[in-house]
C-alpha cells in the first residue's frame, strides 16, 4: 500500500466530479464531498485521531461553497505546512459539452442565480477557478471521455497500491480535426501513413479492427516510424521517472482519429505494457462518424 495520500478534486461544474469521487471511494479512499475549504485543517486533525480509516483521503471542493471557495488554496498551503501535501486534481470540460450536459439534467449550475444563461454561468465559473486550475497537479479534460474511460484514467493514476513502474502512462489517439488533447505531454502526427479512409470497404471500420491494423502496418513507413517512436519513448520515460513525473500522456493523431492513430496508439500501448509500465489507452475520437467520400463524375 502507498503511504498517506490526499487528493483534492475540483473543477468545472458538470465535468464529472461526482463520478470521480465515487471512483476514489471504490479505490479505498475516505471521501468527503462539498467540503468548505476552512474545514480542511480540521479534517487533517480528525485524520490524526483515525489514521487507519483516513490514511487516504479524497475531498471535493468547488464553487458550490460560494465565496468560501477563495479560501481553497490558502487552506491547501496551510495543510501542507502541517506535513500533508494535497494533490489537486482539476476536471475540465469544453463549454459546448457543459452547456449540453446542463440542458440534459434538472440540476442548476451553481452560479446560475447570478447569470442569465448557462453559458455565462460557465464562463463566470472559469474565471473563479483560474488560479486553482493553474495550481493543479493534474488536469483531466472529460469532454470526450466515456465514464469507463475516465474510471480507467483515475484508477491508473491514483491507485493506492504500489505500481511496478514509477509512472502512469495514458496513450490517447485523436483526430487533428477535433483538436489536440489539452492534457497531452507528447504529441505525434501519423497523417503521413497510408489512410484506410480512402478504401471504401475499410472506411466504416476503426483501428481496433484487424483489416485496418493490417492495412496501416503494411505501409513500410509504419514499421520504421514505430521503431523510432518506441526507441524515443524507451529513452525518455526513465528520464521523466527520474525527475519525479507521476503520469504522462502520449497523444497520437491522424486526421479523423479513427484509423491510423488508433492502430499506432495500440502498438505503443502494447510496447509499454511489455516494458512493465502501467498503461491506459483512450481512443478519443473513434466514435466520430466517418465522412462519406464525394461522388466522382
Amino acid at each position: 500500500m502507498r503511504s498517506k495520500r490526499w487528493v483534492l478534486i475540483t473543477g468545472m461544474s458538470g465535468s464529472g466530479k461526482t463520478l470521480v469521487s465515487h471512483i476514489f471511494e471504490d479505490l479505498g479512499y475516505f471521501c468527503v464531498d462539498n467540503l468548505p475549504p476552512r474545514l480542511l485543517p480540521m479534517l487533517v486533525e480528525l485524520s490524526k485521531e483515525h489514521p487507519r480509516q483516513m490514511q487516504h483521503v479524497a475531498l471535493v471542493i468547488d464553487t458550490r461553497c460560494g465565496e468560501m471557495f477563495a479560501e481553497t488554496l490558502p487552506s491547501v498551503r496551510c495543510v501542507a505546512e502541517q506535513g500533508i501535501p494535497i494533490q489537486i486534481l482539476f476536471l475540465d470540460c469544453s463549454d459546448e459539452i457543459l452547456v449540453q450536459r446542463f440542458k440534459e439534467t434538472r440540476r442548476k449550475h451553481p452560479l446560475f442565480h447570478e447569470n442569465p444563461t448557462i453559458l455565462q454561468s460557465i464562463r463566470a465559473e472559469r474565471g473563479l477557478l483560474e488560479e486553482v486550475r493553474a495550481s493543479a497537479d493534474r488536469v483531466i479534460d472529460t469532454s470526450m471521455l466515456a465514464p469507463h474511460e475516465l474510471r480507467a484514467i483515475i484508477e491508473a493514476e491514483y491507485s493506492i497500491m504500489e505500481r511496478k513502474a514509477g509512472i502512469a502512462v495514458n496513450v490517447v489517439s485523436f483526430g487533428f480535426k477535433y483538436g489536440i488533447p489539452p492534457e497531452a505531454d507528447l504529441v505525434f502526427d501519423v497523417r503521413f501513413l497510408a489512410n484506410p479512409h480512402y478504401v471504401a470497404h475499410l472506411r466504416p471500420l476503426d483501428g481496433r479492427d484487424a483489416p485496418i491494423r493490417k492495412y496501416v502496418l503494411a505501409d513500410p513507413l509504419a514499421e520504421e516510424f514505430i521503431r523510432y517512436l518506441q526507441g524515443f519513448i524507451d529513452f525518455t520515460l526513465p528520464q521523466y521517472i527520474r525527475e519525479g513525473k507521476a503520469y504522462l500522456t502520449i497523444a497520437i493523431g491522424c486526421t479523423g482519429g479513427r484509423h491510423r492513430s488508433v492502430v499506432i496508439a495500440e502498438q505503443v500501448a502494447q510496447f509499454l505494457k511489455e516494458k512493465g509500465y502501467r498503461v491506459n489507452v483512450q481512443h478519443r475520437d473513434v466514435r466520430q462518424q466517418p465522412q462519406p467520400m464525394p461522388e466522382t463524375e
